[in-house]
């Protein structure tokens, strides 16, 4: 039997913390956590320390599967989130993770002029010298 879907934040006995939408599911003697889109969330610093913003990543950067079973007995804590402001972000960055990027044009020679270091630095130099 499948609980109601809700966010939350998992500590896993690995140390890892995910933000994710979750399901808990009996299976036979156990229970599984079904996480839909699990993400990392780092928090972005200023130069006073204070937080400025989050920075969002996938949990597993190697696959392009959206849905795991994560055992129970491997979960330290989980905490259901109620901010509303986390939700829309989370949202907001899976929507845009679905989104096709093969719209943006790729860089070539007909764009601009592509050099390496050495040249652009001597071009600037000549053009300073002048």
């Amino acid at each position: 039997m499948i609980e109601d879907d809700f966010y939350a934040t998992v500590k896993l006995k690995t140390g890892e913390e995910i933000f994710a939408k979750v399901a808990a599911s009996e299976e036979e003697d156990r229970t599984v956590l079904i996480i839909s889109n699990p993400i990392i969330v780092s928090e972005i610093k200023s130069k006073t320390g204070a937080v400025s913003g989050y920075k969002f990543e996938p949990w597993l950067k190697t696959t392009s599967e959206d849905m795991f079973l994560i055992n129970l007995n491997d979960v330290i804590t989980m905490s259901e989130s109620a901010d509303i402001e986390m939700i829309m972000l989370y949202q907001n960055y899976i929507r845009n993770l679905g989104k096709d990027n093969s719209s943006h044009s790729k860089l070539n020679r007909r764009m601009g002029y592509i050099s390496n270091v050495k040249d652009a630095k001597d071009l600037l130099e000549k053009l300073y010298k002048k």
